[in-house]
């Protein structure tokens, strides 16, 4: 078969690999260069190698848990039945996890994790090892490299999936195939704060919203607590936590404790909310790792150590203020457990897909996982007999009516309608609130002239998942996990 994979993070370049590797014809097209995107960027690390004690019995409670329910648990089921698989592959095709002298691999431990379960590697800098490892395992291969190329939209012919419609060169292009696997991220780019790239801007969702295929769970967009509040955008790894540091408010008090008996461990939707709140008030948040030394922060935490220090903290001897930020959509296309989409012809891997394993509420770590998971699943079913039969197992959302455009408000540009997204759809938010947001959102979209340049294609994309994600959130009406509604406005500042 003649496959087009589109993305080239962990789920993307996994797929490629056994695509190619089942003897697949393998195009594999990506926004920018080969391994770029949120894959490299990833801190944390993998789940799923269990020590004494530990179990994937237990990691699926624990996933199971911060999903808040909505959790699919056959889907967590394969994710930590086949996560043992996945990890072992990475190590065969050459990622050097972080090992202790007696050669055993050594655990992390996470919030809501209630084991050290998680592989690492250069101590925080995971993703790009991986990243690294199978960028060389691409470029070995007879893969076809396609960079920078956008996503303009899905190529549909009698209701199948036949290719992709690409901005190349500032030149449109078809490229034609059997079967398209999208692996192209998430969309944090729709606020303000994210931890995204810049080019996080959800064009495989919005392709596939246009295509016709369903999609379910924009709302729950899961915002990392721990993000240096100096400078551009840098992520404090949640282990840093693990390894034993404390949130701090302005009086030194250690404020998440008043949110969840499990403190600064609590999950990540929990935690964000209680530094949100502060931050409403005007007060400033600080992770406080100096009892973990100096020595031991450089070697667990490089590169932390090295940006924190060029911003001007000495993290070892003072605490460095925090915010929460945009950090991964737990939903997206709505795929089966082989990552089948509702349109014939298209797979969905990694962020970009909503494979039921998040439900409200990311498990830390579970994310490279997921993608490696799925994307060697994907590729295994290519050609198959199988049936997406997804649909049935949701619950159907009430259709809102969307508004009619008004004049006057402020006009379109990506910035306004970031801070519009975060102030009204982010963290705490209010009926009322989603509601002026989304009258703001249609009529952007609407007085929107047809895009022609790729930003202008990334602008699109982003008013469209806005609108999604606005009318997802207004229709569900009870807080759950990452969606969290207040009785009062509240303008989260940072």
């Amino acid at each position: 078969m003649n496959i087009v994979v589109v993305g080239s993070g962990i789920a993307g370049l996994t797929a490629a690999l056994h695509a190619s590797e089942a003897g697949h014809a393998v195009t594999l097209v990506t926004k920018s260069m080969l391994g770029d995107g949120c894959t490299p960027l990833a801190q944390g690390g993998v789940a799923g190698v269990y020590g004494p004690g530990d179990s994937a019995v237990r990691h699926a409670a624990d996933t199971l848990s911060a999903g808040a329910g909505l959790s699919d648990p056959e889907a967590v089921d394969v994710l930590v039945r086949d996560g043992a698989a996945r990890i072992a592959e990475l190590i065969a095709r050459g990622v050097a996890f972080d090992r202790a002298a007696d050669g055993s691999l050594l655990l992390g431990r996470e919030a809501a994790h209630s084991h050290a379960r998680i592989v690492h590697a250069g101590g925080d800098a995971t993703g790009a090892e991986i990243s690294r490892a199978l960028v060389a395992e691409v470029r070995r291969a007879p893969i076809e490299v396609i960079e920078n190329a956008f996503l303009i939209d899905l190529v549909v012919d009698r209701g199948s999936v036949r290719g992709i419609r690409m901005l190349r060169d500032d030149a449109l292009a078809d490229l034609e195939s059997d079967t398209v696997i999208l692996a192209t991220g998430g969309a944090g780019q729709l606020y303000t704060h994210t931890t995204n790239p810049i080019g996080a801007t959800g064009d495989g969702i919005a392709a596939a919203l246009r295509a016709g295929a369903a999609v379910a769970d924009l709302e729950f967009m899961q915002f990392h607590p721990t993000v240096l509040a100096a400078g551009p955008a840098f992520l404090i790894s949640e282990a840093v936590r693990g390894e034993g540091a404390t949130l701090l408010d302005d009086e030194g008090r250690r404020f998440v404790f008043d949110s969840h008996p499990d403190g600064e461990l609590a999950p990540r939707d929990i935690v964000s909310r209680a530094i949100a709140k502060q931050a409403a008030h005007g007060r400033p948040v600080l992770l406080d790792a100096t009892m973990l030394g100096a020595d031991r922060l450089a070697a667990r935490f490089p590169t932390i150590d090295r940006v924190t220090r060029e911003r001007g903290f000495d993290w070892a001897h003072e605490p460095i203020p925090v915010t929460p930020a945009a950090h991964y959509l737990m939903g997206g296309i709505i795929t089966d457990l082989d990552g089948r989409t509702s349109l014939p012809g298209l797979f969905a891997v990694g962020e970009v897909a909503r494979t039921g394993v998040h439900g409200a509420n990311r498990l830390a770590s579970n994310s490279l996982l997921e993608g490696a998971v799925f994307g060697a699943r994907a590729a295994a079913a290519l050609g198959a007999s199988g049936r997406f039969d997804r649909l049935g197992d949701l619950i159907p959302e009430p259709e809102i009516s969307l508004p009619e455009p008004v004049e006057g408000c402020e006009p379109f540009s990506r910035a306004a309608l970031q801070r519009l997204m975060w102030d009204q759809v982010g963290l705490l938010r209010t009926d009322d609130g989603l509601a002026d947001a989304l009258v703001t959102i249609h009529s952007w979209r609407t007085s929107a002239s047809a895009p022609t340049t790729g930003a202008e294609h990334e602008d699109a994309n982003i008013m469209l998942l806005a609108e999604a994600t606005a009318s997802a959130a207004l229709a569900r009406t009870a807080s759950v996990g990452a969606h969290h509604l207040t009785a009062s406005p509240a303008l989260i500042g940072a």
